[in-house]
């Protein structure tokens, strides 16, 4: 039969697997044709696996014996700080454009185990850090919907691989909405889950307390499938949480909260206000309350991500000096060695994160900025706690405007940071967030628009639950 990869799903592509209406290998030939036709515009793709049919071939040896899970034969995209053994992981920077991982990350090896199909390794904003994906040293990846615009960030590959055909689902990772807000930009579901549901063994850190790998798919049936394969406790991850498994649950008594006034806030663009009243009033359809509640600490929350973010990344970004892996520059000694190695290596947004972060630590400005920063994070974190008494999924839209035009934001870091003003409370609290294309910013060109869905730790089934009735799945 045709594969159509404009309507296929992870449950579609298995039930014609299963069926055996095509092989693994047909389907994986034809996301190598669809990369081959358009990746040139996208840029998604740092690189695509040269064994990606051998893959293939396993998994429909998997299939014939019904062994595998759901995943077997299914097409995926990996960001590239996620580690796969054998293979290069750049985080997109020069100073680890050579370095192959020695091992593979829990979630490589889970997705392997299932019968997955890694295709490549895509395109990111360097070491996670940015909202455009274009701080890649790679050079930017472009919005499918259209190529003057960015598809956001950090994970702004894997979520344009997904929308422009070129994969059927794909792994991101979250520090502040790196997985939601590329899956707003480009029309697409983005999943990040609780933190400590899935392991953050073999993923290259940028903020230890924040970070997060999720899925970013077509729906939100997809992204519970992966969510299922990829959580769980992991003995290489102290981090890490049991998971319940839970049924998916219904809209039946569901009530959304709204933070009315965080919403209305004067950044954001009037055609995403608009969308996002409207998405309200499709909940309301579907049978959900919908209510105004209050969340006193939120606003703060953006200023918060920028101090305790830009700290871990000065500390985690230490081990890049040139001397134990990746790109390594001879100076007159070894001070010399570190300054030219990183220098050369590492670019301009993250050389700006790690001053940051060196700064707020530095004596006498720790108590002042650091200190002040976890402790209104932790009012953040009871705001959300209190809000979950009386609600079960609290609604944002997910970026306060639709895509921006590649280079518009570029010169001006402040304004790109309140890119992420919905996003980031999901992190500091820890709590499950998933985003839902809601619609189009009418123009020249549509422009994708999402709704953010956040809810209480480990309940991501009732976002799997809204998702499934809001997307009509």
């Amino acid at each position: 039969m045709m594969i159509n990869l404009k309507n296929l799903t992870i449950s579609k592509a298995r039930g014609h697997l299963i069926k055996g209406d095509f092989k693994a290998v047909e389907l994986a030939q034809s996301y190598l044709d669809r990369i081959e036709e358009t990746d040139q515009d996208i840029n998604a793709y740092l690189e695509i696996f040269s064994d990606v049919l051998s893959q293939a071939e396993s998994a429909d040896r998997k299939i014939a014996k019904k062994e595998g899970g759901l995943l077997s034969g299914i097409p995926l995209a990996i960001k590239d700080n996620i580690l796969i053994k054998g293979r290069k992981c750049s985080a997109s920077s020069k100073i680890l454009a050579d370095y192959v991982a020695p091992y593979d990350s829990t979630v490589a090896r889970k997705l392997k185990d299932t019968g997955a199909v890694f295709l490549g390794r895509t395109n990111m904003d360097e070491f996670a850090m940015g909202g455009s994906t274009e701080n890649s040293a790679f050079g930017p990846t472009k919005n499918p919907h259209d190529l003057s615009r960015v598809p956001g960030g950090s994970s702004g590959g894997s979520a344009a691989a997904v929308a422009s055909g070129e994969a059927l689902a794909s792994l991101g990772s979250d520090t502040g909405g790196s997985v939601r807000q590329p899956a707003s930009f480009c029309g697409v579901v983005g999943l990040k889950p609780t933190y400590g549901s899935v392991s953050r063994y073999g993923l290259i850190a940028m903020g230890s307390s924040l970070d997060q790998i999720g899925p970013i798919t077509k729906t939100a049936a997809d992204a519970e499938i992966i969510f299922n394969a990829i959580k769980g406790k992991d003995i290489m991850d102290s981090t890490t949480i049991e998971t319940a498994d839970l049924k998916t649950a219904d809209s039946k008594n569901i009530r959304i909260g709204v933070p009315t006034g965080f919403v209305e806030n004067e950044g954001i663009d009037e055609a995403v206000l608009k969308n996002f009243n409207d998405s309200l009033e499709k909940f309301k359809s579907m049978g959900y309350e919908v209510k105004d509640i209050n969340l006193p600490n939120v606003k703060y929350s953006l200023a918060v991500y920028y101090t305790i973010m830009p700290a871990e990344v000065s500390s985690n970004m230490a081990r890049f000096d040139g001397m134990r892996y990746g790109l390594h520059i001879s100076g007159k000694n070894l001070i010399d060695d570190y300054f030219l190695t990183r220098e050369a290596g590492l670019g301009k947004e993250v050389r700006r994160r790690i001053i940051l972060g060196a700064y707020v630590l530095s004596s006498g400005y720790y108590d002042a900025y650091y200190n002040k920063a976890n402790f209104v994070r932790t009012l953040i974190k009871n705001d959300y706690a209190e809000a979950f008494r009386n609600v079960d999924i609290i609604a944002t839209p997910t970026a306060p405007s639709p895509a921006f035009k590649i280079g518009e934001k570029s010169d001006n870091p402040l304004e790109m940071y309140l890119s992420d003003m919905f996003t980031t409370p999901a992190n500091i609290a820890g709590i499950p967030a998933i985003s839902l294309p809601s619609g189009f910013k009418a123009g020249a060109k549509n422009l994708p628009l999402g709704i953010q869905l956040m809810s209480n730790y480990g309940r991501e089934d009732i976002l799997f639950g809204a998702g499934k009735d809001f997307l009509g799945e």
